[in-house]
C-alpha cells in the first residue's frame, strides 16, 4: 500500500498539493463558523434516571431552569420600600428585553422565603429564556450581564446562571486560545528553525498542523448541526493539531533528508520515506485514534466531543503528513535544505550520544529499572488524595464577574433551596399513602433538611427534597445512592442537580472498564501487527500505565492540594478535580505516549530486521529516533504548556498534564526504561508464535 502511495505522490505531486491547499482554504472558511455553535455544558448522562426526571419536569410539570440568575443586593434590606420600588422597576425593565420569556423574583413571588439571602439584604431574580436553543440562551446571558451586572439605582446586581456561565466560559476559552496560539506558534516556529536547521524545512510542521486544525474545525462545525459539541474541544484540536504536525513532519522530513544524504534521487527518497516513516506515521496515528475513540463510548457529550475532535484532528494530521507533505517535498526536492541557519541539522549520525546512552543503560539494566520505578512511584504517590467533582463556575478566574456572582450566591444563599432533589412518581396520583410513607423514609436520611410540597399534574406526582450539601460533590453522590436504596413506588425517578452529578459519576464508572478494554485490546493488536512481538505491546502498555500514574499523582499534588501555582498560574483550589477532565488528560497522555513508543520501536525493529543484534538494534534505533522523539516531545510540550496561560482551570490542567506526561515519557521512559527492559528481555523481545507472524508487517 505504501509503495503504491509513494509512486502516486511522485507522479502527481503538484496536483495532489494543489487539491490539498484548496481543501484547506475551503475548510477554514466554512469551519470558522464553529465558534458560535459550541456548548459549555454536556456533563450529564442523557439516558440516566435524572435525565428522565428532567424530561418529566419540563414536559409534564412545565418546570424551567432560569437562563440567568440575578442576585439583587440592597442597602437597607429587601423589604425596604425604596428597595422594593427599585427591584420592581428592574424586573419590569428586564421583562421588555428581547429573548426574555418571563421573570420571577422574591418581590414578584410575594416574598417567597426560598428566594432571599440569609441576611435579608439580597434576593434572587430569575430570568427565563423564550427559547431553549443553546446559542440563544448564551446570547441572553451575554446581554443581561452586559446591561445589568453592576449598579441599578440604589441596587447592586450580580449576574449568574446557565446563560451567563456559558457566555463567560466560551469567551474566556476563545480569548485564551488566541493568547496561547499567539505565543506557542511563533515560539514553536523559532524552535523548529533550530531543530530543522533551515527556514524551508521548519515550515513543514505548520503545513501539517494548521491544515489539520482548519479541517477539524469544518468537521466539528458539521457535527454541531446534528449533535452538541463542547467548547473545550477546541483546545484539544489546536494542541493535537500543532503537536502531531510537529511530530509527523519531523519524522517525514528527517527520513527524506536521510535518504537524500545517502545519495538517492528525490523520487526514490520520497518512495522510501513514505514506505518507512510514512508507515510509522500511519500506525502511530492509528494507535492514537484507537485510544481517543474510547472517549466516544462515554455517555456524556463533554467526553464524546473530545473523542470526535481528537479522532478527526489525528486522521487529518496523518493525511497531511502522509500525502500533502511528501507531495510538497517532491516539489521542493533538494531545496528542502535551503536557507540553512544551523548546519548541524537533525539528520542523525550512525553513532552518537544517544547510542552511547543506550549502551550505558544496557550495561546496568537492573539498576536503571529499579531507580526509574522508584521515581515513578514517588511521583504517583499523591494520587491517593484525588477527589472528583464536576465543572462549575470555579473553573473561571476568581476575578471573572460570573465566578464572583457564583461565589456570592454560595455565601449568601448557603442552603440548597434552588437545587432540590426532584422525586417524580409517574402515575402516582393514586398512591398517596405509599408516597407519604416513601417521603417519610427519605426525610430520615442524613443530609436531607426537609421535604417540600407535592405537585400533581395529570396522574404524575412531583415531590422535592432539600439537602444540606453542595449538589456536585462526592457527599451528594453518596446521598443519592442512599436514597435510591429506599423502596420506592413503582417507576419512581430521582432527579435534580445532585442526582445529575451522581448519575454522571456512575455513568463514567460503568463505561470506564469498557473504554479501558477497548484501548488495551486495540493497542495490543496494533502493536503486535507493527512489531511482530507479543512481549513488546504488553511491555508498552505497562510502561504507559506507570507513566500515567506518575502524571496523575503530580496533577493531584498541584490541582487538588494547591501547590506550584507560581508555575501553572493562579486558580481556585477546590480540593477536587473534574472527573471528565482527568479522563481526558489520561487518554490524551496515553495516546501520545504510544505515539513515541511507535516511533522508537519502528526504528529498533527496522535495525533488528536488518540483522543487527538486540543490543545494537536498540542502540542504533535510539540514536536514529531519540533526537526526533526528544525534539518532538519538547515542541509538543510547549504547545500544550501554553494552555497553562488559560484562566480556565480545566484547560490549565489539560495543558500541564499533557506537557508533563510527554516530557516524562520522552526522558525517563523512552531514554532509560525502554532500553533497560529491552536489554533484560534480550531476543525474547521479538518472540511470537510462528502461526501469528503472518499477521505482521515488514519494516
Amino acid at each position: 500500500m505504501f509503495d503504491k502511495l509513494g509512486s502516486v505522490i511522485v507522479a502527481k505531486s503538484k496536483l495532489i498539493f494543489a487539491i490539498y491547499l484548496i481543501a484547506v482554504v475551503l475548510a477554514g472558511g466554512i469551519g470558522s463558523a464553529v465558534f458560535g455553535k459550541l456548548d459549555s455544558g454536556g456533563y450529564s448522562d442523557p439516558k440516566s434516571d435524572s435525565a428522565k426526571a428532567f424530561t418529566y419536569l419540563t414536559d409534564v410539570f412545565k418546570v424551567k431552569d432560569p437562563a440567568v440568575v440575578l442576585v439583587v443586593e440592597t442597602k437597607d434590606g429587601i423589604t425596604n420600600p425604596s428597595a422594593i420600588a427599585s427591584a420592581t422597576k428592574l424586573e419590569n425593565q428586564i421583562k421588555t428585553e428581547s429573548g426574555v420569556d418571563s421573570t420571577l423574583s422574591y418581590w414578584s413571588a410575594g416574598g417567597a422565603p426560598s428566594l432571599k439571602s440569609t441576611d435579608g439584604k439580597s434576593a434572587y431574580l430569575f430570568i427565563y429564556s423564550d427559547d431553549v436553543v443553546w446559542d440563544n440562551v448564551q446570547s441572553l446571558g451575554k446581554e443581561i450581564q452586559a446591561k445589568y451586572d453592576g449598579k441599578f439605582e440604589d441596587l447592586t446586581v450580580y449576574a449568574s446562571g446557565t446563560g451567563v456561565f456559558a457566555h463567560a466560559i466560551n469567551t474566556k476559552i476563545s480569548e485564551d486560545l488566541k493568547l496561547s496560539e499567539s505565543i506557542s506558534i511563533p515560539l514553536t516556529f523559532i524552535l523548529l528553525i533550530f531543530v530543522f536547521g533551515g527556514l524551508v524545512a521548519s515550515a513543514m510542521p505548520l503545513l501539517v498542523g494548521v491544515s489539520a486544525i482548519l479541517g477539524s474545525f469544518l468537521v466539528i462545525y458539521l457535527l454541531t448541526l446534528v449533535t452538541g459539541v463542547s467548547i473545550f474541544a477546541l483546545n484539544l484540536i489546536t494542541g493535537l493539531g500543532l503537536g502531531l504536525g510537529i511530530d509527523y513532519a519531523l519524522l517525514i522530513v528527517n527520513r527524506f533528508r536521510e535518504e537524500l544524504h545517502a545519495g538517492r534521487s528525490v523520487d526514490e527518497s520520497i518512495k522510501r520515506t513514505v514506505n518507512t516513516a510514512g508507515k510509522t506515521v500511519f500506525y502511530s496515528g492509528l494507535t492514537i485514534v484507537i485510544t481517543l475513540a474510547a472517549l466516544v463510548l462515554f455517555p456524556q457529550m463533554f467526553l464524546k466531543s473530545f473523542g470526535y475532535a481528537g479522532v478527526t484532528v489525528v486522521i487529518l494530521a496523518v493525511l497531511g503528513a502522509l500525502v500533502a507533505l511528501p507531495a510538497l517535498l517532491m516539489i521542493l526536492g533538494n531545496r528542502i535544505d535551503k536557507l540553512v541557519v544551523r548546519k548541524s541539522s537533525i539528520t542523525p549520525k550512525e553513532d552518537g550520544k544517544w547510542a552511547q546512552t543506550a549502551r550505558f543503560v544496557m550495561r546496568r539494566p537492573v539498576a536503571v529499572v529499579m531507580l526509574s520505578l522508584v521515581i515513578l512511584t514517588v511521583l504517583a504517590a499523591p494520587v491517593k488524595n484525588m477527589v472528583f467533582s464536576q465543572v462549575d463556575s470555579q473553573v473561571l478566574p476568581a476575578s471573572n464577574p460570573a465566578a464572583n456572582a457564583s461565589r456570592i450566591i454560595s455565601e449568601r444563599f448557603p442552603g440548597q433551596e434552588g437545587n432540590p432533589i426532584e422525586i417524580i412518581v409517574p402515575n402516582g396520583a393514586t398512591m398517596g399513602t405509599q408516597i407519604n410513607q416513601y417521603t417519610n423514609e427519605i426525610a430520615q436520611v442524613p443530609g436531607i433538611v426537609r421535604i417540600g410540597d407535592s405537585q400533581v399534574s395529570g396522574n404524575d406526582v412531583r415531590v422535592t427534597a432539600i439537602h444540606s450539601m453542595g449538589p456536585r460533590t462526592p457527599a451528594a453522590e453518596v446521598l443519592i445512592k442512599e436514597l435510591r436504596k429506599i423502596r420506592a413506588p413503582e417507576g419512581t425517578l430521582i432527579g435534580g442537580v445532585a442526582a445529575d452529578y451522581a448519575d454522571t459519576q456512575i455513568g463514567i464508572a460503568k463505561t470506564m472498564p469498557w473504554a479501558l478494554l477497548w484501548i488495551a485490546i486495540g493497542v495490543l493488536i496494533l502493536l503486535f501487527v507493527f512489531t511482530g512481538s507479543i512481549i513488546l505491546p504488553i511491555k508498552a502498555i505497562i510502561l504507559n500505565i506507570l507513566s500515567l500514574g506518575a502524571t496523575l499523582g503530580v496533577i493531584t499534588w498541584i490541582f487538588v492540594d494547591g501547590h506550584l501555582k507560581w508555575l501553572v498560574g493562579d486558580f481556585t483550589v477546590t480540593g477536587s478535580v473534574d472527573t471528565g477532565s482527568i479522563i481526558l488528560v489520561a487518554v490524551v497522555a496515553f495516546g501520545l505516549s504510544m505515539d513515541y513508543e511507535v516511533f522508537l520501536l519502528s526504528r529498533i525493529k527496522e535495525e533488528h530486521d536488518a540483522g543487527r543484534s538486540n543490543i545494537e538494534s536498540v542502540a542504533t534505533g535510539l540514536q536514529r529516533s531519540a533526537r526526533i522523539i526528544t525534539a518532538a516531545a519538547g515542541l509538543l510540550a510547549i504547545v500544550f504548556a501554553s494552555f497553562m496561560l488559560s484562566g480556565v482551570t480545566s484547560i490549565k490542567m489539560l495543558g500541564f498534564g499533557v506537557a508533563f506526561a510527554i516530557l516524562l515519557d520522552a526522558s525517563l521512559v523512552r531514554a532509560l526504561l525502554v532500553p533497560a527492559l529491552m536489554r533484560l528481555f534480550g531476543e525474547r523481545n521479538w518472540w511470537a508464535p510462528k502461526a501469528m507472524k503472518r499477521f505482521t508487517i515488514n519494516h
